[in-house]
């Protein structure tokens, strides 16, 4: 949302006072003044405005278009970056192709809200490593040991059973739990023919974690990486119950009102996006199904998020450059040695062509994908999307991050 500071009225002339009085001058300038500095105060900070960058302010190049327009041919109706550099955000690109609307024809906007499926993640691992180092919880504690009262540990007659996972293993998703999204049922109702009936159905996160545990794990507790949704909804759950509130309050004390990321909420059962927003679309049934509107607790603590393109660069680089999170905490999250180099604690690498390693995660959830990534330290970073469920060819994603960071002056 943008903030100002509001203008105030220049205060009048007291009446013995003329206008060629040089009394009176001096009150004029000084009454200027009055109205011109809470508004330069108020924008000395984070920009919000549409002016981000003034004619004077140099931005990046715009490399990421032709990949943009790239993936609009693929079929996406609307794709947008934001390229920020050396940690000016002021002076960021943003870079569109297609539309945010194809009724009106709407071009996206770099303040447009929306949905940001699994970077949800991200935020979400940051404060379970943010209690490990006040000591609150270990990564090698299991699971059931901080879950709220009543919550299940496993089904009846079921194999899966969270006092044989580690916190660890949910951040890295090598507990062997079923991924609930994957369920025949859910994914019919959620994802698929089901979707325009279903898609206001309110869900908790222990219904969702029943459903889960009534499938048998896909692996041994450690034996190997299987993305799955509901490690983070069992994270979500143990934030609760190392805390005693919602992750989405934690994250909201802990990471947004620190950071200034006034444009990132989560909306629980809310189904609508906040102003600005364009639409969302998903391909079901051989058609164009608009997404935009749906209960986003079928996601939870693993993907509810809402969010814009300079709340996510704003993020990454604070995570980083090391603000949210001690040196051995940092160390812990980029460590993917226990999925081969696949995946650390909600966070991973992409090495790309050119060499070039950078850091971030992606998410897709109905009608919106999109993606972050970094340099090591937080000062360089991308954030893309668009808006359908997910990638037509997830090459063009890796080239969209190639043209911006395998360049010649990078």
């Amino acid at each position: 949302m943008t903030r100002r500071s509001p203008h105030r009225a220049a205060p009048t002339a007291p009446a013995a006072l003329t206008t060629a009085s040089p009394l009176y001058a001096a009150l004029t300038w000084i009454a200027a003044l009055a109205v011109l500095v809470p508004f330069l105060t108020g924008c000395a900070g984070r920009v919000h405005t549409r002016n981000v960058a003034s004619a004077t302010v140099r931005q990046p190049p715009a490399t990421t278009v032709p990949a943009l327009r790239v993936l609009v041919h693929d079929g996406a109706p609307g794709a947008a970056s934001l390229i920020t550099r050396d940690g000016r955000f002021w002076a960021s690109r943003f870079s569109t192709a297609g539309v945010a609307d194809l009724r009106t024809g709407r071009r996206m906007d770099r303040f447009d809200h929306f949905r940001a499926g699994s970077l949800t993640k991200t935020l979400v691992a940051t404060v379970i490593l943010q209690l490990v180092a006040e000591r609150k919880l270990s990564l090698d504690d299991p699971a059931s040991a901080h879950l709220p009262p009543g919550t299940p540990h496993r089904a009846p007659g079921g194999h899966s059973d969270l006092r044989k996972v580690t916190v660890r293993q949910l951040l890295d998703h090598t507990s062997g739990l079923f991924n609930y999204t994957q369920d025949r049922w859910f994914a019919r109702q959620m994802h698929g023919t089901g979707f325009d009936v279903h898609r206001y159905a309110p869900h908790t996160p222990v219904q969702l974690l029943r459903l889960a545990l009534r499938h048998r794990p896909v692996a041994a507790p450690g034996a190997r990486y299987s993305y799955a949704n509901t490690n983070y909804l069992v994270l979500g759950l143990i934030i609760r119950g190392v805390t005693g509130h919602s992750y989405a309050t934690e994250i909201r004390r802990r990471i947004l009102l620190p950071a200034g990321l006034d444009d990132t909420s989560f909306p629980g059962h809310d189904p609508a996006l906040p102003r600005p927003h364009g639409r969302a679309y998903s391909r079901i049934g051989g058609r164009e199904v608009d997404s935009t509107f749906l209960d986003p607790s079928l996601a939870g603590a693993a993907g509810e998020m809402v969010t814009t393109l300079d709340d996510l660069n704003r993020f990454f680089a604070a995570l980083l450059s090391g603000t949210f999170l001690a040196p051995r905490q940092m160390a812990e999250m980029r460590d993917e040695q226990g999925t081969g180099g696949t995946y650390g604690l909600g966070l991973y690498a992409t090495r790309l062509p050119c060499g070039v390693t950078v850091w971030g995660h992606n998410g897709d959830i109905n009608g919106s994908f999109a993606e972050t990534v970094g340099t090591a330290d937080g000062r360089h970073l991308v954030s893309y999307r668009v808006n359908t469920d997910s990638l037509a060819r997830p090459a063009h994603g890796t080239a969209l991050l190639e043209a911006e960071f395998c360049r010649a002056d990078a």
